[in-house]
């Protein structure tokens, strides 16, 4: 292993325990992490989304062994997913570095200011309720699109946009709705993985590198989920998106003023 590679091991392991709690593929860490050590955009969001792959498959396996993850809720978003990632990775190629980074900045700056907690921390015997006739499967699969265009365009997973629009536009309990994102996460990134791999993209040794420590936390927070309160997650989203919207404005401004 390159010694240059080396970094990644605890930050992959960083990146892991966020998805596991987050219900993101750890892209958001990803990301910058890549740009920093010398890739250009397209490369680093092709390869985020190839290391989000063993992650979010970690998460999900703890949750579906828990049997916390309704399955026609999963399909209905997974469906969503993988078509969208598929398409979305094929058109990332036309926008220049610093438009991806700008999308990537609006995303995180909605996510900050929309996401508000429902109340009170579920009791765990209830918390798989899910509202009164269950929720609309056509909207999971159109939150399963958005998960798709930020997968297969911009690296990030979709995590970030995904748990609020369920919580705000379908009523579901913050900690279902990160389980669904951790699954929809996993099937954008898998579907979208063959097209950066096929062009040359992705750093195929940095992502499994990323994505295998990462797999490692995201499956040990995923299992302790339950123990963190909706407020807490809620706060740990804002900081995150926040963080990243102003890493993301730089990082496309300095571009932007180079070409």
């Amino acid at each position: 292993m390159p010694w240059h590679l080396l970094p990644l091991l605890p930050l992959g392991i960083l990146a892991g325990l966020l998805s596991g709690v987050l219900g993101i593929g750890g892209g958001l860490v990803f990301s910058p992490l890549l740009l920093m050590l010398g890739l250009d955009p397209h490369q680093a969001m092709a390869t985020s989304t190839l290391a989000i792959v063993p992650t979010t498959l970690a998460g999900t396996w703890a949750h579906l062994r828990s049997r916390s993850l309704p399955l026609g809720p999963g399909m209905a978003i997974g469906a969503g997913a993988l078509v969208t990632g598929v398409l979305f990775s094929h058109v990332g190629r036309v926008l220049s570095g610093w438009q991806l980074l700008a999308l990537q900045a609006l995303m995180y700056l909605v996510v900050a200011f929309s996401i508000q907690p429902k109340g009170a921390r579920p009791d765990p015997e209830h918390e798989l309720q899910l509202p009164p006739g269950g929720p609309p499967l056509w909207g999971l699969g159109a939150v399963g699109v958005v998960t798709g265009f930020a997968g297969g365009m911009l690296g990030v997973g979709g995590g970030l946009v995904m748990v609020p629009l369920m919580v705000r536009a379908l009523k579901l309990p913050i900690h279902l709705a990160i389980r669904l994102s951790t699954l929809a996460v996993f099937c954008a990134s898998a579907a979208a993985s063959p097209a950066f791999l096929a062009d040359g993209r992705g750093e195929l040794v940095t992502a499994l590198l990323l994505g295998g420590m990462a797999a490692v936390g995201s499956q040990w927070s995923a299992s302790r989920l339950n123990r963190v309160s909706e407020g807490q997650l809620v706060w740990m989203l804002r900081l995150v998106a926040i963080s990243l919207a102003v890493d993301s404005c730089r990082r496309a401004s300095i571009l932007l003023l180079a070409a």
